[in-house]
């Protein structure tokens, strides 16, 4: 059953949001040449408990750390480490918070340094198929409409859409019900009513969708080593317009 929320519990979420917006506003201060994952991730999780908030992911199913920092090939889950960012690497940032027992999730991606023109394209494309997914999260629509406009803006530029990953809703649980897969055909699943609350995440990859986790059971690869790139916004359905409670 998909969740909906009052008003008060969409204000709880909002406010975790808030948290997660200033938190990427402080990485994004970070990202330069040769600053360690390990060490955004240790400024991540002091900022956030700064606020009184909770790093969602830190011991999540084991997770050994406070948010996930993907590089170039690494699709999701990266941890965080000794690894030093290079001229021309991209790298997606994916962030959960717990406030007051309800979560938030959002992730960016970005250069460093100077990047190739696929790279750029890349997460343009991945940035934009996060806002039509975002404009089909309207009461009376159908779930799979946002999966199909996921799939269509990325095959549009050669792209593929990973498809053994989803997004997800998420309250007082960091995963609740619906999954929300990015490719399949429009007008299917269930129809989106005020209230819901849904992190869309376009993954997109440059070359084939097919991916795999590596030895630590966590970073998740494209299979061919090609550019992936991840953005997500945790967002509310509701009578008026979508509410994007991460920005």
């Amino acid at each position: 059953m998909i969740a909906i929320r009052t008003e008060s519990e969409l204000d709880l979420i909002r406010q975790g949001g808030e948290i997660l917006r200033d938190c990427f506003r402080l990485i994004e201060e970070m990202l330069r040449l040769g600053v360690t994952t390990g060490k955004l991730d240790r400024v991540a999780e002091e900022f956030i408990r700064s606020r009184e908030a909770a790093p969602a992911f830190k011991g999540y199913q084991g997770y050994p750390a406070s948010i996930c920092t993907s590089v170039n090939e690494q699709v999701v889950h990266g941890i965080p480490g000794p690894r030093k960012l290079r001229d021309g690497d991209i790298i997606g940032i994916d962030i959960g918070v717990l406030y007051e027992e309800f979560y938030a999730d959002a992730s960016r991606t970005y250069t460093i340094g100077e990047v190739d023109e696929e790279a750029e394209r890349l997460i343009g494309v991945t940035r934009e198929a996060l806002e039509l997914a975002i404009d089909k999260a309207r009461p009376g629509n159908h779930l799979s409409d946002i999966s199909h406009v996921i799939q269509t803006q990325a095959e549009k530029y050669g792209y593929q859409v990973v498809r053994a990953l989803v997004g997800h809703g998420i309250g007082r649980r960091m995963h609740e019900e619906p999954q929300i897969p990015n490719f399949g055909p429009p007008g299917r699943g269930p129809i989106l009513k005020p209230g819901m609350v849904l992190a869309l995440e376009p993954m997109v990859n440059a070359g084939t969708y097919e991916v795999h986790a590596l030895k630590d059971n966590w970073t998740v690869v494209t299979v061919d080593g090609r550019l992936s790139a991840h953005f997500e916004d945790t967002v509310a359905v509701t009578e008026d317009a979508p509410r994007i409670m991460t920005r």
